[in-house]
């Protein structure tokens, strides 16, 4: 008997299709692959931000292996089960522009193009991933989760701010960065602040819900605040303004949920403290590097590094590709090698980036890319908040509240940065929204796609 897809519109019409072992029990592959996924996303950044080839090409081969895995745990529960969502449609769509541009031959290099496909690729696959592991995801796997992140981060920082006072400028102690702007395993400083701005949220989140549930859960607290720490004392003047923007809506989320409560002023007080007392704390041991990047955020003192006009010329020189290079752009991964030919003005500085994410895909892709990539952000962030409505405050909301923030920062991050193009960080983002967007446990909503699997004796 041929084997057929049923799209499930009814709330109890999953419990009637899928065999009832689906939901007592999940299959050894299934499992595997949430823990090898976790700890993949953990050893990413620990290899410079995955930017070296070997790198990169690795976590390919290893989103491979996960959507292996993935298939096996599907084929031994006999049923394929789909969590579909819209937000796969921009994002082939994105795939599909790229292959043209390669297929087509117009891409001004396609060796570039191609590499950076695959990493746009294994990006799809972690994103596709994380929606199909988490999406019948128990509340105790979502614990696990939470919690591992905010090991994480805590350990991440820690070793960073280790580093930060003893190494020198050397990245593991032993290896120099070019330009002396490394901090944690990152040769560039905006990178570790854009994955610390992904990890904080969850962590404040989780830390959040675990203090309501418990309140010997300051281990979390101490946690997020060595994270934040972290960011600061990397002088990352971006990541500083994403954190900012991240704490602020969060702060006006639980506001408008909580300020009916009696718990709020609690709340309120305790936050203002810990803020103070982290803010005393850290400008304590701040160096005047840092003092001096704080300052240059308003313009107070000028700094070696790349300066908000510098991006803006830049940008400005960016774009006038799109004269010549209008509807499909000049091909993906090309901005290396196109935006000499652009420059307006003398410098001994490399320009491999645009130092913004936005205009830098504008220019690869051109105006169709420029419309793939805003319908994305659109329907991404009307998925988020269909998703937080339609859920109550228990654990799985606070962390997807907290995967949606750090979307979000990074995303502010983005108009001044380019951590969009560091693999590590560009998987974080992936697993970051599918998590955000991933359906409530046992939905059984029209969001999901079936595909019983016969035995031979069935057919």
């Amino acid at each position: 008997m041929a084997t057929t897809a049923t799209v499930l519109r009814g709330q109890h019409s999953a419990e009637k299709v899928l065999p009832r072992a689906v939901s007592q029990s999940v299959p050894r592959p299934t499992t595997i692959a949430r823990y090898l996924l976790v700890f993949t996303l953990m050893a990413a950044p620990t290899a410079f931000g995955a930017v070296q080839t070997w790198a990169w090409a690795s976590l390919a081969v290893i989103a491979a292996v996960l959507l292996v895995l993935w298939a096996m745990g599907c084929a031994q529960n006999q049923a394929v089960s789909i969590r579909w969502s819209a937000l796969y449609v921009p994002a082939v769509l994105y795939l599909l522009l790229g292959a043209v541009q390669f297929g087509r031959h117009l891409t001004l290099d396609p060796f570039a193009t191609r590499e950076a496909l695959i990493k746009l690729l294994t990006s799809f696959v972690i994103l596709f991933l994380v929606v199909q592991l988490w999406a019948d995801a128990s509340a105790r796997m979502w614990k696990r989760l939470g919690m591992a992140v905010a090991i994480y981060a805590l350990s991440m920082a820690l070793f960073a701010i280790v580093q930060y006072f003893t190494s020198y400028g050397l990245i593991y102690w032993n290896i120099a960065a070019q330009g002396g702007d490394a901090f944690g395993p990152y040769v560039n400083h905006n990178n570790y602040a854009g994955l610390m701005e992904m990890l904080i949220p969850i962590c404040l989140c989780f830390a959040l819900y675990r203090s309501l549930k418990d309140s010997d859960q300051m281990l979390l607290i101490f946690g997020v605040c060595g994270a934040i720490a972290s960011l600061l004392l990397s002088g990352s003047r971006g990541g500083m303004i994403a954190v900012a923007a991240e704490i602020a809506i969060l702060g006006v989320i639980i506001w408008r949920r909580n300020k009916d409560r009696g718990n709020f002023r609690k709340w309120k007080i305790i936050g203002l403290v810990s803020a103070a007392g982290l803010a005393v704390a850290l400008f304590a041991v701040t160096p005047n590097s840092g003092w001096q990047r704080l300052a240059s955020i308003a313009g107070v003192v000028q700094t070696p590094d790349v300066t908000m006009e510098n991006r803006l010329t830049v940008s400005r020189d960016a774009l006038a590709a799109l004269h010549d290079y209008r509807w499909f752009g000049t091909g993906l991964g090309t901005f290396d090698t196109v935006f000499p030919q652009y420059q307006t003005f003398p410098t001994d500085l490399a320009w491999t980036h645009a130092h913004n994410d936005y205009v830098e895909a504008l220019t690869e892709t051109g105006i169709v890319g420029g419309l793939i990539i805003l319908s994305g952000l659109l329907l991404f962030a009307w998925l988020v908040i269909r998703n937080l409505r339609a859920r109550n405050n228990d654990l799985q909301w606070w962390i997807q509240l907290g995967a949606a923030l750090g979307c979000c920062g990074l995303l502010i991050h983005s108009f001044a940065d380019f951590n969009l193009h560091i693999p590590a960080n560009m998987a974080w983002f992936a697993a970051c929204a599918g998590l955000a967007i991933a359906p409530a446990a046992r939905s059984g909503s029209k969001q999901d796609v079936v595909a019983p699997v016969k035995s031979r004796r069935q057919a």
